[in-house]
Parts: C-alpha cells; structure tokens; sequence
C-alpha cells in the first residue's frame, strides 16, 4: 500500500470505494474477502477488516451470513453523491476564488475548462 495515503485500512476502503465508483465492482456482487485483501496487500487481517468494517457502518457494503460481503444497492450513486461534494469543497471552492481575484469571470473559466478538456 502506498506509504502518503493515509492509515492502510483508510486505503483499503478507498480501493474498494473506486471499485465501485468506476463500476468494477457491481451493486449486489460480492466484494473481496478481508482474507484476500490482507494476504493481496500483505498486511494483517485486522486491518483489511477495519477498512471493510468502515464501508459497512457506511452502508456501502453488507455482510451475508456464511457468505461473505457484498455491494449494497445503490452503492455507486451513494459515493458518487459524497464524493461531488468533496470534489467542491476540495476543488472547486479554491478555483473560484482564485478565479474572483484575477477577475475571471464564469464564461472566460468555462472556457479554459474546455480547452483543456480538449487538450487531453
């Protein structure tokens, strides 16, 4: 796991969170067991458990008895909702403002975001 992400167990929960963001890991399909992301990233169970665990009390995730875990219904929208909102508050609030003090407006920003949409 990469060392500047933050706690390992927050990492695990936000790979499987991008999982589902980007559709690789469906609604209703089973995600991977602690067992199998603890001995993937070769950390200890207990900690993969505590990333699950997380996604569960946030209802992204649900356990079936003798099963295992996986995706709630509505799942994907859930974190897409919270994560345009983050998007916002981490990106957005700061452009603007920096956009209001160099004086540029609505049209002129939506048009740099274009061409650089372009560009790519």
């Amino acid at each position: 796991m990469n060392e500047d992400g933050g706690p390992i167990f927050r990492q695990i929960a936000d790979q499987i969170e991008n999982s589902i963001v980007d559709g690789t890991l469906a609604e209703e399909t089973q995600a991977p067991s602690t067992t199998e992301l603890a001995a993937f990233h070769r950390i200890n169970p207990a900690t993969a458990a505590k990333g699950i665990n997380q996604l569960v009390a946030d209802g992204v995730l649900y356990k079936r008895r003798g099963v295992g875990m996986f995706v709630a219904s509505g799942a994907r929208e859930q974190l897409r909702k919270r994560r345009r909102s983050e998007f916002a508050q981490q990106y957005l609030r700061p452009l603007l403002a920096e956009a209001d003090k160099l004086g540029i407006g609505t049209q002129e920003l939506t048009t740099m975001i274009n061409d650089r949409k372009e560009r790519r």
